[in-house]
């Protein structure tokens, strides 16, 4: 399946995939303009956008809290429960969410499946009913070999370390690291 936005997205049968959404005005118009004109090759833009997530300096934090961490890991899990999708591994930082998947079914149902029940409850307990929670659009890349997987395997799970929220992997409470 392919298609487009403001991003290429193709989706080959029975591939795993990365996926990474944000929180909704996460990142500064400079930033988002320099990764749209498409100067730079795919991995580097995607490379310069998850840097500048991993500062929080722009926009909300909201994941930061544990209880509303608490509430994308529980999804995630659920996704899994109802057969959506295989989790391979995951993360939830502070304004955004990695997550190494095999979909079961269309990549957009399940992303829309997580990012919609999220939004719900997180807004409820934010008390901002009816606003937006989460940037529309998700980076998605496919995975073409078992190197790969392992690469993105550790980069997510590492992604706390290098923002520099915590000394190893497996003491942030909100990655497969520490399960």
């Amino acid at each position: 399946m392919y298609y487009e936005r403001n991003l290429p997205h193709w989706h080959p049968l029975a591939k795993d995939l990365f996926i990474t959404w944000r929180l909704h005005g996460t990142l500064p118009l400079p930033i988002i303009e320099q990764i749209r004109k498409n100067e730079l090759p795919a991995g580097k833009r995607f490379l310069l956008f998850d840097r500048e997530l991993d500062r929080a300096a722009f926009g909300a934090s909201f994941l930061a809290d544990p209880a509303l961490a608490r509430i994308v890991v529980r999804a995630l899990m659920e996704a899994q429960q109802r057969g959506m999708c295989e989790l391979h591994s995951w993360v939830v930082m502070p304004n955004h969410v990695h997550v190494l998947l095999a979909p079961r079914s269309e990549l957009r149902k399940v992303t829309k499946w997580i990012k919609g029940v999220t939004a719900f409850r997180i807004n409820k307990m934010l008390k901002r009913s009816g606003r937006r929670l989460w940037q529309e659009e998700s980076f998605d890349h496919w995975i073409r070999s078992s190197a790969q997987f392992e690469r993105v395997r550790s980069y997510i799970e590492t992604n706390p370390v290098k923002a520099g929220l915590v000394a190893s992997p497996a003491e942030w409470p909100w990655s497969s690291a520490a399960q």
